[in-house]
């Protein structure tokens, strides 16, 4: 499993270099992926200091931190 995180990750963060910034509800879709792997993808960008997320009303912004 940590395997597929890592790999999910990987295609976040490539995406995210693509679009730049998107919101949660774009992403799982853009990059086709099951929602449970995307979220614990993003905790792990997330505690390694790789993405910054906001709450935005019912959605969460996510940027690449360069």
């Amino acid at each position: 499993m940590i395997t597929e995180i890592g790999i999910v990750a990987g295609d976040i963060w490539h995406y995210l270099d693509q679009q730049k910034t998107c919101y949660f509800s774009k992403l799982v879709p853009g990059i086709d992926k099951p929602k449970d792997v995307v979220l614990m993808s993003l905790g792990w960008l997330a505690r390694e200091g790789h993405i910054i997320m906001e709450r935005d009303k019912d959605d969460y912004k996510i940027t690449l931190r360069f």
